[in-house]
């Protein structure tokens, strides 16, 4: 296996304060690192996580989602292969897609877009992290599954805590606690209100998933409850960090921001180059089903691989001038990058392609679209450089802006 004479370190400080210094060190010398802290080897180039994604020759399980995920969500759709994975897939995709997702949640996330946006639009200034993008995709969630909006805190929390679990790379025993113990609070809030559900079905996310039936397949609630926690958690955290990214790359490329306030249509290249450049998860993993050869070296059967998305998105042999941000870049295709055909890694690709894709696209669209309309003249507040904060998800901690407001 091929070593840099030192290899960067996941865990440390100066990794969490710019790793992409880092992963261009591992693409070319280290492709392959054997990380022991977290036991896991550690694959860098585009090439090799797209291989791992694909996993054509199944030589890849989602079987570390049993450690990685079960401890917190309960056992979810990811941990699923073959059938099993297929039918479940068919139980929850169509929600997010097609006609569902335009006409039953398109409303509900223009709805909740426009009610935060009312808090600051006649202020002229606010931090987008704090009073938008934390906020939204988490009320959306809960508004599409027909939950209380009065336990938005509650569900915060709760994804906070998950979000924290998964990114545990060191093993603080006090963030594990923490994350278990928020599978049985939301186990202890979620059942109860799936069996009336089910009693007294809506017309909301949470009563199709009770009714949803495939080959004869019905979910548990036990599987209803594992998918609102997973939907809750990877649908929030990553949502939020995108729109945020969204905004301070177009903010540090103002001529960039002025493009996409002039042609809307520019949003989903934004949107694209994004996810590429300061994708918001960093780090997939996947598990080994047999020995496999990947750039620089041998991974052994069973051995947990960290895919670095964000090393595979900047990748010098996959894009021209990867640490550019470039919404009008030719080697990123804005029409496919929302889909399984798509030509960056930040959703996954293959058969676990992540099913919230479109969902996300639909809220980021709406939600830049109504920040841009509310905020004439957007700039970041004086003397302010934003800062990403996370090494297994990341984006920015604040995004303090001014503007004109649109009525002044």
């Amino acid at each position: 296996m091929s070593q840099a004479s030192s290899p960067p370190d996941i865990l440390s400080p100066a990794f969490a304060a710019d790793p992409y210094g880092a992963y261009r060190t591992m693409r070319e010398s280290a492709p392959l690192i054997h990380h022991e802290p977290t036991g896991s080897y550690l694959v860098s180039r585009y090439e090799d996580v797209e291989r791992v994604f694909k996993d054509r020759a199944q030589e890849f399980t989602t079987e570390n989602y049993d450690w990685q995920l079960e401890p917190v969500h309960g056992r979810t759709i990811l941990q699923l292969s073959g059938r099993e994975h297929a039918v479940r897939r068919a139980l929850v995709a169509p929600a997010f897609r097609g006609a569902d997702l335009q006409e039953k949640f398109l409303p509900v996330i223009e709805r909740n877009a426009r009610e935060l946006i009312d808090a600051f639009r006649n202020t002229g200034e606010t931090d987008l992290v704090e009073a938008f993008a934390t906020r939204f995709p988490v009320l959306v969630i809960a508004d599409m599954l027909g939950l209380d909006r009065e336990d938005h805190q509650r569900f915060h929390g709760w994804y906070t805590n998950v979000i924290a679990f998964l990114g545990n790379l060191a093993g603080d025993p006090a963030v594990t606690a923490a994350g278990e113990r928020t599978r049985q609070e939301f186990a202890e809030y979620m059942i109860p209100v799936i069996q009336r559900r089910r009693e007294e079905p809506g017309d909301d996310l949470l009563s199709a998933l009770c009714a949803a039936e495939v080959d004869g397949v019905r979910m548990s609630d036990e599987d209803i409850k594992a998918f609102c926690s997973l939907l809750l958690a990877a649908g929030g955290e990553t949502t939020d960090k995108a729109i945020a990214s969204v905004f301070a790359n177009l903010l540090a490329h103002p001529e960039q921001l002025a493009a996409v306030q002039r042609d809307r249509s520019l949003v989903d290249r934004a949107f694209a180059e994004t996810l590429r450049y300061t994708p918001p998860v960093h780090m997939i993993m996947r598990q080994t089903a047999g020995e496999v050869e990947l750039s620089g070296g041998t991974v052994p059967a069973g051995a947990t691989v960290t895919c670095l998305i964000g090393s595979a998105n900047r990748d010098e042999a996959r894009y021209a001038d990867p640490d550019t941000f470039d919404l009008f870049r030719d080697d990123l295709t804005s029409t496919t990058a929302f889909s399984a055909a798509a030509d960056h890694l930040a959703f996954a690709l293959g058969r676990h392609f992540c099913v919230g894709a479109l969902l996300a696209r639909a809220e980021v669209e709406t939600g830049v679209n109504q920040l841009l309309d509310a905020m004439p003249d957007l700039r970041l507040a004086d003397g302010f450089q934003p800062v990403e904060k996370g090494v297994f998800t990341r984006g920015p901690a604040a995004l303090p802006v001014r503007f004109t407001p649109a009525g002044a």
